[in-house]
């Protein structure tokens, strides 16, 4: 069988040239990641060379997986939402030590592969109503957007008010306003790369302004993986039983959820059913589980895929082509730490990416309080909680509760009450 046959390249009317394009064009738009995902990893006191080169590892092992074999135009790489939540709510809230953090990663994504071999992934999945589905992703919008306006500077901690609006006039939250409205005025006039554009044009300020200082050298040899690669470490993963669970329901939804979405974009579900999904699921999964051996978190489908199948991908050469010039990054760390070194250039990516996440808040039956309250307490738990796992916590058992309460029980799946009672005992010994 020849590349043309493997790749089904006359099957799915393409060619090779605009797979090429399209996997160029997914490689911009997300290559943000290798610069957000360590400087979120180094918050919680992990190497930024180390993640830097774990961060690469999981894109193209993850991706290329997906191309060769699900044969999808989709790339994978850490997901910034779960991976906030392993750094800023384990790590540093938790005050769990990095490598226990990873260590619960692995089991995490180990359990994923599992679960990616057989029938009770999808019963996981159907367990959970589509409502919360979507609170779920809008929530998690919410959580990274606090991250990003935080480390920007425009949100600071208040005595009297929790929080409230910071200093703009300080040069971090000033070029972080700027950076905001570059790259939300290229997103607007549909620019490729956005959010990378803004933080390039970000970065070209700071620099004029001495806020960021270049490196000696832009490029060098990989360094820094010896401080993370098999690093993790299983001594408190006793105590960890919801943060395992956690990152193992929210990967799980994420994925599939960007999955078909991507999918139905490129025409590539028939009659309802997604081809492969199989292995396309244990393409994220063994991605999140090299991850965690090299030294970051758990991976997801990157909905920036979405701009390489606008771009004409249909197969999975173009997720082989985005791996490809992500492993060509291994050399440019110290391009990526000097600019990471200055936060109001990663803080609107953070925040930006957030905002995407809340579009699917359009899709909740708000008319339906059975449905609208557990929604919104799932939204509103996660960023005011500080915690993904209290915000799905939260929904979890409101869901269960109201349902009964209104005489719709026999509704609810049988495996979403066993949930609601693990939450419930989670928060209540907390």
């Amino acid at each position: 069988m020849n590349f043309s046959q493997w790749f089904s390249i006359k099957e799915r009317n393409t060619n090779w040239l605009t797979e090429i394009l399209a996997g160029v064009t997914t490689f911009l738009t997300m290559m943000y990641i290798v610069i957000v995902n360590p400087t979120m990893f180094a918050a919680g006191g992990m190497d930024f060379g180390g993640v830097y080169l774990a961060t690469i590892a999981a894109v193209v092992i993850a991706t290329l997986i997906m191309g060769i074999v699900a044969n999808y135009p989709i790339a994978i790489g850490p997901g910034i939402g779960i991976n906030a939540y392993l750094v800023y709510t384990v790590m540093r809230a938790g005050g769990v030590a990095w490598q226990s953090a990873l260590g619960a990663a692995l089991l995490a994504s180990g359990l994923f592969i599992v679960l990616s071999l057989t029938s009770f992934r999808e019963m996981l999945i159907n367990s959970i109503p589509e409502s919360l589905k979507m609170a779920m992703g809008a929530g998690i919008g919410l959580f990274v957007a606090l991250i990003g306006l935080e480390n920007g500077g425009l949100v600071v901690g208040s005595t009297s008010s929790l929080v409230t609006m910071g200093d703009v006039t300080k040069p971090t939250a000033a070029l972080t306003i700027f950076g905001l409205f570059i790259t939300m005025g290229l997103t607007v006039l549909r620019i490729k790369g956005a959010i990378f554009l803004g933080m390039v044009v970000t970065a070209l300020v700071a620099w004029g302004l001495g806020e960021l200082v270049l490196p000696e050298h832009f490029f060098s040899m990989p360094h820094g993986l010896e401080h993370t690669f098999l690093q993790l470490s299983f001594q408190e993963i006793h105590l960890l039983p919801m943060v395992i669970f956690t990152l193992l329901l929210v990967t799980l939804f994420d994925t599939t959820g960007t999955m078909l979405g991507i999918g139905r974009q490129a025409g590539l579900i028939k009659d309802g059913k997604f081809p492969h999904l199989k292995s396309a699921l244990l393409a994220d999964s063994i991605g999140s589980f090299c991850g965690a051996i090299f030294g970051t978190g758990p991976t997801s489908a990157y909905v920036e895929s979405g701009t390489g199948v606008l771009a004409g991908g249909r197969t999975g050469f173009a997720s082989v082509v985005t791996a490809v010039l992500f492993l060509l990054l291994i050399f440019c760390e110290p391009i990526a730490e000097c600019v990471a070194a200055v936060p109001a250039i990663t803080a609107p990516a953070l925040i930006l990416s957030g905002a995407f996440m809340v579009e699917s808040l359009v899709d909740i039956d708000w008319h339906d309080s059975t449905e609208a309250f557990p929604a919104f307490f799932t939204i509103v738990g996660m960023p005011l909680t500080f915690s993904i796992a209290n915000g799905v916590g939260m929904g979890i058992i409101i869901y269960a509760l109201l349902k009964l309460v209104s005489g719709q029980g026999k509704t609810v799946h049988p495996l979403l009450y066993l949930l609601a009672i693990l939450f419930a005992s989670q928060i209540y010994y907390q």
